[in-house]
C-alpha cells in the first residue's frame, strides 16, 4: 500500500469494481473526455477495472482517502517502459471528491512509486487541454507544460486538443 497525506493507493480488490463501474464508467461523458478508447457498455459479468492484472506494463491501484477508507477513484501508471525507464499517469476521482485536493495527493504518490520504487526516469501526463483541474494538478506536482497535440482525440463527435506534460527524475528530487 502506498500511502500520502490524504489517500492511499493499494491493490484494486473485486469490491471495488461495483462503485468504480458505476461511478466512473457509467459516467459516459466523464469517461469519454478521460480515455483514449471508446466508451462501451458493459456486458453483465464483465467489467473495464483489472483486478489482480498489473503487468510489467501497467500499475493499477484503488485510491482510497486515509480518514474514513472510502473509495476515492482510481491510479494507474500505463505504458510502464522498462529500457527507457518511462510511463504515463492516470487517475480518475469518484465525481462527490473532485476538487477537494485529493488528485494532488494521488499524482504525488504516483510519482513517488514511479520515482522511488521502480526507479523511473520521466513520468508523463496526456489529457484534453481543456483539462484545466488535471493540468493544474499535473502544474503543483512540478510537471512541464510539454506542448499540444492539435486535434489529436476524437472525443464524442469532434477532434479536441490535448496536452503533455512531463517530469523528470532529478526535478521530482529537486522538489522534494
Amino acid at each position: 500500500m502506498l500511502r500520502g497525506e490524504r489517500v492511499l493507493l493499494r491493490a484494486r480488490h473485486e469490491a471495488d469494481v461495483p462503485v468504480l463501474e458505476s461511478e466512473l464508467h457509467d459516467d459516459v461523458a466523464t469517461k469519454s473526455r478521460a480515455d483514449s478508447r471508446p466508451w462501451r457498455p458493459m456486458s453483465p459479468g464483465t467489467t473495464s477495472y483489472a483486478v489482480g492484472q498489473s503487468s510489467d506494463s501497467e500499475a493499477f491501484f484503488t485510491v482510497e482517502t486515509i480518514d474514513t477508507h472510502d473509495i476515492a477513484g482510481e491510479a494507474l501508471l500505463w505504458g510502464i517502459d522498462r529500457h527507457n525507464r518511462v510511463a504515463h499517469i492516470g487517475i480518475s476521482m469518484l465525481p462527490a471528491l473532485r476538487g477537494r485536493g485529493l488528485a494532488t495527493d494521488v499524482v504525488r504518490v504516483l510519482c513517488h512509486y514511479g520515482f522511488t520504487v521502480l526507479g523511473l526516469h520521466r513520468l508523463q501526463i496526456d489529457t484534453l487541454a481543456e483539462n484545466a483541474p488535471m493540468i493544474a494538478v499535473a502544474e503543483r506536482v512540478g510537471f512541464t507544460l510539454e506542448g499540444t497535440l492539435r486535434q489529436g482525440a476524437w472525443v464524442t463527435g469532434e477532434f479536441l486538443d490535448e496536452v503533455v506534460l512531463g517530469l523528470l527524475a532529478t526535478e521530482w528530487r529537486a522538489s522534494g
